[in-house]
């Protein structure tokens, strides 16, 4: 476990002033690290956030770790809802307003048509921010609890607003209807 001189140091990194996703795609190491989602005020206006200390317009949405922080970024949660909870979460709480739909594969996946959709808003709102670290598993969950990212669930504390994300989750899961397997049975 790093010490707290360490977590500082990697807090520290994650809460400088976002990049765009256009230039982060391209900036994003191949290397492991911890990676921070960041929104204006407006955007999911219900799910307050930590403000980033150089830029206070923007407040922290969802923390990650990856081991290879590109190829998580670009290859999952800007193109695949099927490998990114962030991409299932976004989806959730915004289908009352986007009109996000859903379908089965081997698990439920945005509409290829919705999952470009769910990108384009992406880069119109969300900006990035990410520090290399060779192994994010040993901290991100301490990162959780002292950032309260609020739409991350896995580590975070059991509150009003992790509940309705976990909503959110779910309506997403069940926006697809029963599993084909099951309506077969039925």
């Amino acid at each position: 476990m790093p010490d707290a001189i360490e977590v500082q140091r990697l807090t520290d990194a994650l809460l400088v002033a976002p990049s765009p996703l256009a230039a982060a795609t391209s900036a994003l190491p191949t290397t492991a690290g911890l990676y921070a989602w960041w929104a204006p005020p407006g955007v999911l206006s219900d799910f307050p956030g930590l403000l980033n200390s150089a830029e206070p317009e923007r407040r922290l949405l969802y923390l990650g770790k990856a081991t290879r922080l590109r190829s998580r970024i670009v290859s999952n949660h800007l193109k695949r809802s099927g490998s990114s909870t962030l991409r299932r979460t976004l989806a959730g709480l915004l289908m009352p307003t986007e009109g996000y739909r859903t379908m089965w594969s081997d698990r439920v996946i945005l509409l290829p048509e919705d999952e470009q959709r769910l990108t384009e808003w992406m880069h119109r709102h969300l900006t990035l921010t990410w520090v290399e670290y060779p192994d994010p598993l040993i901290v991100e969950a301490v990162l959780i609890s002292a950032l309260r990212p609020p739409l991350n669930v896995d580590g975070a504390e059991q509150s009003p607003v992790r509940d309705r994300v976990k909503q959110a989750r779910s309506a997403y899961y069940e926006s697809a209807g029963p599993r084909p397997s099951e309506q077969a049975g039925a």
